[in-house]
């Protein structure tokens, strides 16, 4: 028979109040006492009724993730993979548990919004989304708090990075190093930040008196290496002469561009200079080594993470976008002229 609080008191020869304070690591407790409850209850696998947490707090200790795969790549893509892990670090060490919010499971299928009823969650970590989706935007006009890092909507706060500054400091460093060709393979356009970022690189190359070439740019409909590699094809097969300089809009794409680069007789960075965006841990491990955007996942997550907590808290974030500044990463796939 599985035991409850009061049973693992009875046992102990405690009230029921200290063996909560001990489990919930509060109260003045002697720690010769702390112990030996903990090994007790280690002993006999029992764990906290969470609804009586509920019922008393009025509150699960519960935050779900919706983690809507419009791009087919999974939770093994390296930015999004990384952004959650570091959430559910920081939330875990608080003593909340993370649940995924989806759209079915075995026969049952709820919308966003009933299974987050059902699992009576405290609020909601959107890593990303379709912000057209009736589901999502169910979800951000509901009583939930949300945030999100990656989708901007109404009533949603969002951290991500800043992508105006990445796009500006990969467009300087290459004019610096004497690159004046310059070209695009950005990822699908239907994603918020491929979105930013290619407005982005438009508009900065006014700085540098440079107009935008469409026989430059090429856009790839997916995500990875394979999108990359086939937008790059496209872009060479259109253009003129070849491009000095690549600006690839994520990591994942850049590989497939400098491999492409290759198989059509150009070597980078001798003929060709190529920047990515994100600073994945393959990017310093590939050939040649990746010159790059670094976004840091890390806080993005940890962020996401304390700004969902003080809105749970009822104290809403100053803005509704907070941008996690990023810096150059300078490797082999770059070279001065």
């Amino acid at each position: 028979m599985k035991k409850n609080i009061y049973d693992v008191a009875k046992d102990m020869k405690l009230s029921p109040g200290t063996i909560s304070k001990i489990l919930n690591n509060k109260g003045n407790v002697s720690q010769k006492t702390r112990d030996r409850v903990l090994k007790y209850v280690k002993e006999i696998g029992f764990a906290p009724d969470s609804s009586a947490r509920i019922l008393k707090s009025k509150r699960s200790s519960t935050l779900g993730i919706v983690f809507s795969d419009i791009a087919e790549f999974g939770l093994e893509h390296p930015f999004f993979s990384a952004v959650l892990q570091s959430f559910k670090n920081y939330v875990e060490k608080l003593g909340y548990e993370i649940v995924f919010i989806v759209n079915r499971i075995g026969t049952h299928e709820l919308s966003y919004l009933k299974w987050c009823l059902v699992k009576k969650v405290d609020g909601v970590l959107i890593v990303s989304g379709n912000i057209n989706k009736p589901n999502i935007i169910e979800l951000v006009n509901s009583r939930f708090p949300t945030i999100s890092t990656d989708i901007t909507m109404d009533n949603l706060f969002s951290v991500y990075s800043d992508d105006q500054m990445g796009v500006k400091l990969g467009l300087d460093y290459a004019y610096k190093i004497g690159l004046r060709k310059f070209s695009c393979i950005t990822g699908p356009l239907t994603s918020r930040a491929y979105a930013e970022r290619f407005s982005a690189y438009q508009n900065g190359l006014k700085d540098y008196h440079m107009e935008f070439d469409d026989n430059y740019f090429a856009e790839s409909p997916t995500y990875g290496y394979t999108g990359g590699y086939n937008a790059t094809k496209k872009l060479l097969e259109k253009a003129p002469t070849p491009p000095d300089f690549v600006f690839a809009l994520s990591d994942e794409i850049a590989f497939g561009v400098i491999r492409c680069l290759e198989d059509n007789g150009l070597k980078v960075p001798e003929d060709v200079s190529v920047i990515g965006y994100d600073d994945v841990y393959f990017a310093k491990r590939y050939t040649p080594a990746l010159t790059t955007i670094k976004q840091y996942k890390e806080d993005i997550g940890e962020t996401a993470a304390k700004r969902l907590l003080e809105i749970i808290d009822g104290k809403e974030p100053k803005d509704q976008v907070e941008l996690i500044p990023v810096s150059l990463v300078i490797r082999d796939s770059t070279k001065k002229i």
